[in-house]
């Protein structure tokens, strides 16, 4: 992993949040569209980054693979849906039993002695 190729990526990356941040949403066609020319990500002002039916929406490991950049995967965090470590800590650790030490099974509160109730039960009522 060279620091030329770092630079590189981190650039990439800042061009491409600026291209969703900025895309102009078109309501009535439910499309965003670029509003720059981003020669870097190979989008030209204009183009539809983002629509609701029957578009493959551009994607950031497609770029970085355009400019050759060698195992792209390092670069883009897994799809919450495959796995990442949100993911593994709910599936694997949330979901273990906890064993109560010996020390609080020995413990049992003692039970609190009731008051009477204010105004019989009924409350604080004004009358």
């Amino acid at each position: 992993m060279s620091s030329n190729e770092k630079d590189m990526v981190e650039e990439l990356r800042i061009q491409w949040k600026r291209l969703w941040r900025e895309r102009v949403d078109d309501k009535l066609k439910a499309e965003g569209m670029a509003n720059a020319d981003y020669c870097d990500l190979y989008v030209e002002k204009g183009t539809v980054i983002h629509a609701t039916r029957d578009y493959k929406a551009v994607s950031f490991k497609e770029i970085l693979e355009q400019h050759q950049i060698l195992n792209p995967e390092r670069y883009i965090p897994p799809n919450p849906f495959i796995g990442g470590w949100n993911k593994f800590i709910k599936n694997n650790l949330s979901n273990q039993k906890r064993y109560k030490t010996r020390r609080a099974t020995l413990y049992l509160e003692e039970p609190k002695e009731k008051q009477q109730p204010k105004k019989g039960g009924r409350g604080w009522l004004h009358k």
